[in-house]
């Protein structure tokens, strides 16, 4: 996958894990917010992956 794939991932899977969050805090759901931190730190770290590979030039 290119750099902005996986930047495009990245930012999807942290805003989807950042609701999880929201909710699962609000309706007191403590399984949905441990999902939503676990969703929200795999998009930060596609987001750092898009980073790397845009410096090298997708050769990563």
């Amino acid at each position: 996958m290119g750099e902005f794939v996986d930047k495009v991932k990245g930012a999807t899977n942290e805003a989807i894990g950042k609701a999880k969050v929201a909710v699962g805090k609000s309706t007191d759901h403590p399984e949905m917010v441990a999902k939503g931190i676990v969703q929200e730190a795999k998009g930060k770290a596609q987001s750092k992956i898009g980073t790397i590979k845009g410096k090298f030039g997708d050769r990563f």
